[in-house]
């Protein structure tokens, strides 16, 4: 049986803060940081807000009470009765429910507006101003890989320059809270993942006020999350969406191109200009690498004929930024901020007393030679192979959960360059393999500890017998962590912490280094 379609007419008028959304009837799916700054941000509105999760934060579920918003909580793979019952005239899902998940299909066949928090935030965007009358700028960033380094880096820029600017979205603040702020911002700077964007997609680009951002960029497009989305196509077309009606600049990867083509597909504001940005030397209308010397030819007069210095490589090298794909991000973060008029010398002075997050490419230790780092970030090949081309040789630490992407093509290209490969995971059969098929030159050691307290004692204990002065000892996993781990931040610390007790254990007389090798497969 068909189910009944329903009308949109009174959401359609919900484009402000200041519009009736009093007793407007919304489910909200989903109760993480994300989930809560939806219903809190609901409740404020007036709005009748009933949340449906299957696991809810203790403090948060006390929480939605004393706000005035109800909860449910129990098994989602079927509609709720209390779901159905409530009859909601907007679906909020948080962006863990994929397209195919049960409550998602739902709510799309009876023709239920399906928003993300994105879409509530823009609608909702006017309740704090800037002097001028205006709501915030926003700035939105994706890619598989350098979001969250290049939303800092682009916040961090914008104000060094003076703008009141705040990183925000999928970097871990909410985008609500941002927009709820008394104190206002002048620019949003809005890291948005593939699920944050497919939310987004859904919205009619024909409707009442769009989401239009100042500038936006998708850094570069590789496999990943193809799990949610069910193929690279959906993947490729979620993170198009930065793009839609673009105000001002369409940054794009020269080196990508799917981003380039992303641009040349895009329905953008009359007037947005498409500036490209990699490692070589760039054109007019582009941010590129000159002997060296990191160069604007995009936001200047004279770009047919000169160029600005933002940086350079040795300056950056310096303060710990000087891998390649940093590099990049450093570019793609610069071409946004020159955007908004930003000068060099604040670009420059942002980029001295920035530090890059935790469990990216971290130095961890150098002992006795040998150098312990740190990419659990590292969560996909692409990433991965960022690493590895920034330390070839190096003793790699891969795998884990690999969310259906095909690990082979980065075995046959920077993995087989590695010294050894020791391999983690759940998915260890299929790296494993990938080396004997591609790679099998590489000695090859498998960690099978089921237990996460084991995981990485085993792991350092490996690669101290295998490392040598002068050698990189790399976890760069290439797949998630939620098989062994909380998280890759915890995937990371553990590293970190095995590495450092053993360390410190060794220097103390508590373990002597084997200087022969293991047999790989051992």
């Amino acid at each position: 049986m068909a189910l009944p379609r329903m009308s949109t007419a009174r959401v359609d008028t919900l484009t402000s803060w200041h519009a009736d959304w009093r007793g407007l009837r919304v489910a909200v799916l989903g109760l993480s940081t994300t989930g809560f700054s939806v219903a809190d941000t609901l409740a404020e509105l007036g709005a009748d807000v009933y949340v449906f999760t299957e696991s809810a934060d203790e403090e948060y579920a006390r929480l939605l009470p004393v706000i005035g918003a109800r909860l449910w909580t129990g098994p989602l793979q079927e509609v709720p009765e209390e779901l159905a019952t409530f009859d909601p005239e907007v679906v909020i899902a948080s962006p863990g429910f994929a397209p195919q998940h049960p409550v998602i299909a739902w709510t799309q066949e009876r023709g239920t507006p399906l928003w993300g928090d994105i879409e509530l935030a823009w609608r909702v965007r006017d309740k704090v101003l800037r002097p001028d009358g205006s709501p915030a700028d926003w700035m939105l960033i994706t890619g598989t890989n350098g979001k969250t380094t290049t939303t800092r880096l682009t916040a961090s820029m914008l104000v060094a320059g003076g703008l009141r600017a705040a990183p925000v979205g999928n970097i871990g603040v909410p985008v609500l809270d941002a927009v709820r702020d008394p104190g206002g911002f002048d620019v949003l700077v809005v890291e948005l993942s593939s699920h944050q964007l497919w939310y987004l997609g859904l919205a009619d680009v024909a409707g009442p006020d769009p989401l239009s951002p100042y500038a936006a960029v998708c850094l570069n497009l590789a496999d990943d999350h193809l799990e949610w989305h069910g193929s690279f196509q959906a993947y490729r077309d979620a993170k198009a969406v930065v793009y839609r009606n673009t105000r001002v600049a369409c940054v794009y990867n020269k080196a990508d191109v799917a981003t380039r083509e992303m641009v040349e597909d895009a329905d953008v504001v009359e007037g947005a200009r498409a500036i490209g940005f990699d490692l070589g030397v760039p054109g007019p209308s582009d941010l590129g690498v000159v002997d060296g010397i990191l160069v604007d030819r995009a936001f200047l007069a004279e770009r047919r004929s000169s160029a600005l210095e933002l940086t350079t490589v040795s300056e950056l090298a310096a303060e710990g930024l000087g891998a390649p794909h940093i590099v990049s991000n450093i570019l793609a973060a610069s071409a946004l901020a020159r955007s908004r008029d930003v000068e060099p010398a604040a670009i420059r002075a942002a980029l001295r007393s920035f530090a890059l997050d935790p469990h990216r490419i971290e130095v961890v230790a150098v002992h006795e030679g040998v150098t312990w780092i740190d990419d659990s970030k590292a969560t996909n090949p692409h990433a991965a192979a960022s690493s590895l081309a920034a330390y070839p040789g190096a003793l790699w630490i891969v795998g884990g959960m690999l969310k259906g992407v095909d690990i082979a093509p980065l075995v046959a290209g920077r993995g087989g360059g590695a010294k050894a490969a020791i391999v983690i995971g759940a998915d260890r059969t299929e790296v494993v393999g990938a080396f004997a098929r591609h790679a099998p030159e590489v000695p090859v050691f498998e960690v099978d500890a089921a237990e996460t307290e084991n995981v990485m004692a085993r792991v350092v204990d490996l690669a101290l017998d295998i490392a040598r002065d002068g050698d990189v000892v790399l976890l760069a996993p290439a797949a998630a962590s939620f098989d062994q781990f909380s998280s890759y931040a915890d995937r990371g610390r553990r590293f970190a912490d095995a590495v450092r007790e053993r360390i410190s254990a060794g220097e103390g007389g508590a373990r002597d280094h084997d200087d022969t090798a293991p047999d790989p497969g051992a």
